[in-house]
């Protein structure tokens, strides 16, 4: 299961985390016909330590009654828990973690990096822009490496046990943007034979950001419905039920705030139902009928039984601040944003307006709109 095939340095990919889009990535781009290595940390053995037992990923045909597409078995090339082995396996390295653990685990693959290796971030959440102001800061300013921003992963994806994955559904495009975006047709054309769904081109990585479909339908309706979340844990389908007429309508204010900001910054953005309508191949007419009906969410009851779920942790500091960071440049009202910013703060004990993904951490601070441009563009 460690050898390689005769693939070049070029056609494979590393993955790097082992949780659940990790596997899923390893899985089906290895489906695609890459050689994958798929890394995990020192510390979080279980599923490396599991796949190299089992000799592959599963995916399940059946997850709590519902049928599944992409069932089977897959040999996965190579499994790591050495960080040096990984980065230097592949020129495409993939990173399907979550936000917070980005800077940490790019830290960590520094100095094993190439000039001319492409850092894939799922979701990107401005990641590029971290990144990069990172290698500067840490005196890698010669290290040349592509930077891509993709607006979410591509899968619906749970762990369900040992080596084994439940892909709930499949988006029907990813969105992504390189930074500098001048480089985001070439790098589509990279990642492509890669990934197992169409990628399209967005103008940015600011719009990769603003463009995430989490930012409407995570923070604001978990606080929104956190007392029956984590007074009935497990009872409750995220999207079906929390997702009411009233919830909607809120959630239909905060995504007109996210607009509003596109527009200052000059982006066209997709509405949020024109994204998930998108995304999920469905013709729904509001985000409420597109949450109670759509099979991809509703198969399997799932939503957080805390504050401390990524859906506030991640979503609101790596999404919404950076939403208000761009607000205030362009003098922009947010108050929908900040009240869920603050609420969702006063959960965890944070102050995620601190905490947060701000335009010092993206090293754009101090910069006016059009100097901004000039870095992503």
């Amino acid at each position: 299961m460690n050898s390689d095939s005769n693939t070049t340095f070029d056609n494979r990919v590393a993955i790097f985390g082992a949780g659940n889009a990790g596997l899923t990535a390893a899985f089906h781009i290895s489906k695609q016909g890459h050689d994958v290595c798929l890394y995990g940390a020192p510390g979080f053995d279980q599923q490396i330590d599991a796949i190299n037992h089992a000799g592959g990923i599963t995916s399940v045909s059946r997850y709590h009654e519902a049928s599944l597409d992409f069932g089977g078995f897959q040999p996965i090339a190579r499994l790591t828990k050495d960080i040096s082995e990984a980065v230097g396996y592949a020129k495409t390295l993939i990173l399907p973690v979550p936000s917070f653990a980005q800077e940490t685990l790019f830290t960590q693959m520094l100095p094993y990096l190439k000039s001319g290796q492409t850092i894939v971030l799922m979701p990107g959440n401005y990641g590029s822009l971290v990144l990069n102001n990172l290698k500067n800061e840490k005196g890698y300013t010669s290290l040349a490496l592509n930077f891509v921003d993709a607006i979410s992963i591509p899968w619906a994806t749970r762990i369900v046990g040992d080596a084994q994955i439940a892909i709930l559904g499949l988006k029907s495009q990813l969105p992504l943007a390189a930074l500098p975006a001048s480089r985001t047709d070439s790098l589509i054309k990279q990642l492509q034979p890669m990934l197992p769904l169409p990628l399209t081109a967005l103008e940015n990585v600011i719009a990769a950001g603003l463009e995430n479909i989490n930012f409407g339908g995570h923070p604001l309706m978990t606080v929104l419905n956190i007392g029956l979340l984590e007074n009935f844990p497990q009872q409750y389908n995220y999207y079906r039920d929390c997702c009411s007429p009233a919830t909607a309508k809120a959630c239909a204010k905060l995504d007109q705030e996210r607009l509003a900001v596109g527009k200052a910054l000059g982006l066209s953005l997709n509405t949020e139902l024109e994204a998930m309508n998108a995304l999920y191949d469905m013709n729904a007419t509001s985000v409420y009928e597109l949450n109670r009906t759509s099979q991809t969410h509703g198969n399997v009851n799932d939503a957080p039984a805390s504050a401390s779920s990524r859906y506030i942790t991640e979503d609101a500091p790596y999404l919404l601040v950076p939403c208000v960071e761009f607000a205030k440049l362009c003098n922009i009202s947010t108050p929908i944003v900040e009240s869920t910013l603050h609420l969702a703060g006063a959960f965890n004990e944070m102050d995620y307006f601190c905490t947060g993904r701000t335009l010092s951490d993206m090293g754009l601070e101090n910069l006016t709109l059009s100097q901004i441009f000039d870095v992503v563009s």
